[in-house]
């Protein structure tokens, strides 16, 4: 299934933390966070200002961004999971 993303919205699929520690222990799956890191499967093409403009979107496909902790609508796609989010809603871009 295709998706495609409206106006000033992006498609991010979380990137997966370390299951160790530096020091070599183990996080056990009930201890984990979800990340708040990912990577831009699809992005919009952005928003429509007061004139009717198209402002145009500054995140692209494979940035890898980082967004708050409850951003975006969780969605399953092809049995996996997808996160829908406004653009705002995106702290910065991973360089």
């Amino acid at each position: 299934m295709k998706v495609r993303p409206l106006n000033d919205r992006v498609l991010v699929v979380r990137v997966e933390e370390e299951q160790k520690t530096k020091g070599g222990i183990i996080i056990p799956d009930t201890a984990k966070e979800k990340p708040m890191e990912g990577r831009v499967v699809a992005a919009g093409p952005g928003k429509l200002d007061e004139r009717g403009a198209r402002v145009p979107m500054e995140l692209k496909t494979d940035d890898r961004v980082l967004f708050s902790k409850y951003a975006g609508t969780e969605i399953k796609i092809d049995g996996v999971e997808h996160l829908f989010m406004r653009e705002d809603d995106i702290l910065g871009v991973i360089q």
